[in-house]
Formats: C-alpha cells, sequence, structure tokens
C-alpha cells in the first residue's frame, strides 16, 4: 500500500482550514503529506496542489473532504480526476461520499457509478462557483445604487463645482464648459453631478449591461433597507 496524502483547499486567507485538517488526521494522514491552498477552485494552478501532484506515486491515496474543495470546474475536475486515477494510478477518496472512492468495487458497476457520482457533484460544484459569482454581482450593483462605495474614494469636489452644476443645469453652460471650470473630464463631471450613482458607470464598473443594473436595480428598491 502506498502513502496517504489530504488536500485541503479554502477560497480566501481569512477561511478557516481547520475543519478540513482534522478530518485529514482522523484519518491518520501525516501532517507533513497534508498541502493546503488559500485560492479560488477555477482551475488547478495551484502551488501546494502542483508540489503534492509531484510527489505521488501508483498507490498512493489521495483524500478530500469534498469535491468542491478539489475544484469548481466541472470540466477540470474530470480532467484531474483522469490524470489521478488513469495516469498517476492514485486511488482518491472524497471523505462526505463514501461512493467516490476508488479503493473500493474496481468492476465495471462500480466504475460506472462512480463516474456517475463524480460528474453529478462535479456540476454541483461549478453551478454553484457562478451562482456565487451571481450573487457577488448582483450585490455589488446594489450596493452601488444604493449609494455604496467600492474602489478608492473619490477627490473632494472642487470648490466651485456647486456653482459650475447649478448653471450646467440652467442650460447656461454646457457640460464641457463646467467641467473644465472643475478641472475634470467632462464625463467625470456628469458621473459627480449625477451623484455618482449612474447606471451606467455602475454597469461598467461591475463590468456588465446596463439591462443587468437595471434589473438588479429594481429587485432592490423593493428590498428592506436595513
Amino acid at each position: 500500500m502506498g502513502d496517504m496524502y489530504g488536500y485541503i483547499r479554502v477560497s480566501s486567507a481569512d477561511q478557516n482550514e481547520s475543519r478540513q485538517r482534522l478530518l485529514m488526521r482522523a484519518r491518520s494522514i501525516a501532517a507533513r503529506r497534508i498541502y493546503a491552498d488559500k485560492v479560488s477552485g477555477k482551475d488547478f494552478q495551484r502551488p501546494q496542489y502542483q508540489a503534492m501532484l509531484k510527489l505521488l506515486r501508483p498507490g498512493d491515496l489521495l483524500c478530500v473532504t469534498s469535491i468542491d474543495r478539489l475544484g469548481r470546474n466541472y470540466e477540470e475536475i474530470l480532467e484531474q480526476w483522469r490524470i489521478l486515477t488513469k495516469k498517476r494510478q492514485v486511488d482518491i477518496l472524497v471523505l462526505d461520499m463514501p461512493l467516490l472512492d476508488t479503493r473500493r468495487d474496481k468492476d465495471l458497476l462500480g466504475t460506472f457509478i462512480a463516474d456517475l457520482v463524480l460528474q453529478v457533484l462535479s456540476f454541483v460544484a461549478q453551478n454553484e462557483r457562478e451562482n456565487i459569482r451571481t450573487r457577488q454581482r448582483e450585490g455589488i450593483i446594489a450596493a452601488k445604487l444604493r449609494g455604496g462605495r467600492f474602489g478608492r474614494e473619490p477627490k473632494p469636489l472642487p470648490s466651485g463645482f456647486a456653482e459650475a452644476c447649478r448653471l450646467w443645469r440652467k442650460g447656461e453652460i454646457s457640460a464641457s464648459e463646467a467641467a473644465r471650470r472643475c478641472g475634470m473630464a467632462r464625463s467625470t463631471f456628469r458621473y459627480r453631478a449625477a451623484g455618482g450613482t449612474s447606471i451606467a458607470k455602475t454597469a461598467a464598473l461591475v463590468g456588465c449591461s446596463e439591462t443587468q443594473v437595471k434589473k438588479v436595480w429594481a429587485k432592490a428598491k423593493k428590498m428592506p433597507t436595513s
């Protein structure tokens, strides 16, 4: 029998990996053979995962707590699974899904069931990642339209900004002239004059269409403000 390895992944530095590590130690995996990355699961370009991959030998066992700790990209999970089990001849155990244990049921039916479960869980993992990104984007859009601030602090408005806005709104001067008097670009003047929450500006900052912003804004207006 080969060596046992454990792989841990959390999405960011502030997430706690202790639960995964305790489950690995409960399997009597040596601390020196537990590798952990604090990165997104979108791909497998992770320093600790790659370092572990170089050490794995035929007959070794790789443990992960759940399939989404291995990754959240459907096609890449299946490809890495193939590389590990077929090319490297390493067994894999997913702790929260006993069916995904390549050491057992190596007959045709067992392999079929394991492959089916793997494909379903991999799809769920990627779908959840996409849902998280959608919720994050909608949250940013809603916050922007409610007056929330992201990125750098805006520069203080020049002393003549209010007067320039007044004249521009009355049609006495153009936006270009108002911007010149304030010492800023015309687009910046329009944005600051609109209060910094225009739909077009929010769409540009978040990286989506104005239609998406309008849909989220319509939902946000129905939400309680506290």
